[in-house]
This record gives structure tokens, C-alpha cells and sequence, in this order.
């Protein structure tokens, strides 16, 4: 077994990757801030068992399936192409129909990164001490 195999890294891999695709949908609804008619969305979170496997009854996705980034990859077997959506997201609507809140979304971009910084510092010291205590350093 790889050491970027085991459940911990996976799951850290899954939640970053997860990060990246949520600042990809929240770009897309400031950017739309001005498009009549137009619904913010959001992404649902992973859940995660202790071991590090997402949990399928807390509506997680089952195993860890590799995603797509821009559409360019190559898709996994049984895994899903995208992460799950929350569209029940934005209650308020201009007159134009349009429901992005900017404050509200800009609080979500910045939590976003703050989140995928902490994920990728995990992953980057879980990587080193692996190394570490295989004696590759």
C-alpha cells in the first residue's frame, strides 16, 4: 500500500479537493450576482467516519472516488462526477429574482480558504512525518 493510500491522507484529499470545487461553485455565484433570476448554490460537505472513510449513512459518498477538476480528467468507476449540491441556499430575492447575498458569499470564500489552508497543512505534516518515521528523511 502507498502511503497517499491510507484513509487519513485520502480523507484529507477528499476534503481539499471538496474545497477546491466549492470555491469553483462560489466564484460562480459572485459572478452571477447580477444575472436575473439566478439561485446561489453551495456545496454539501463530506462526512467522515473516525477512520477516515466517508460516512454513507450521514449521507456520504461511500468509498473515496477520485473527482474531476475542470472536466479534463478521466472518470473513476462508480464514482460520482461531482460533489453532492445544496440548493436550498439563499433566502433573500431582488426584485429581479436574483438571490446572491455578496457579504454572505464573500464570508463563505473566505472560510473556504481558510479551511483548505488548514487541510493542506495536514496533509503536507502528515506526509513529512510518515517520511519521517520511515526513515526517508
Amino acid at each position: 500500500m502507498a502511503i497517499s493510500d491510507m484513509p487519513m491522507l485520502s480523507a484529507l484529499r477528499t476534503k481539499m479537493q471538496w474545497h477546491q470545487e466549492r470555491q469553483r461553485v462560489l466564484a460562480e455565484n459572485i459572478s452571477n450576482s447580477d444575472t436575473p433570476n439566478f439561485r446561489p448554490r453551495d456545496l454539501v460537505e463530506p462526512k467522515f467516519d473516525k477512520a477516515g472513510n466517508t460516512s454513507v449513512a450521514a449521507g456520504g459518498m461511500g468509498s473515496l472516488p477520485m473527482m474531476r477538476a475542470a472536466g479534463t480528467n478521466i472518470l473513476p468507476t462508480g464514482g460520482s462526477a461531482s460533489f453532492n449540491q445544496n440548493s436550498r441556499v439563499g433566502y433573500e430575492t431582488r426584485p429581479a429574482g436574483n438571490a446572491v447575498n455578496l457579504e454572505d458569499e464573500m464570508l463563505k470564500v473566505s472560510a473556504n480558504q481558510m479551511d483548505y489552508a488548514a487541510a493542506t497543512s495536514l496533509y503536507t505534516r502528515s506526509l513529512g512525518l510518515l517520511k519521517t518515521a520511515i526513515g526517508k528523511r
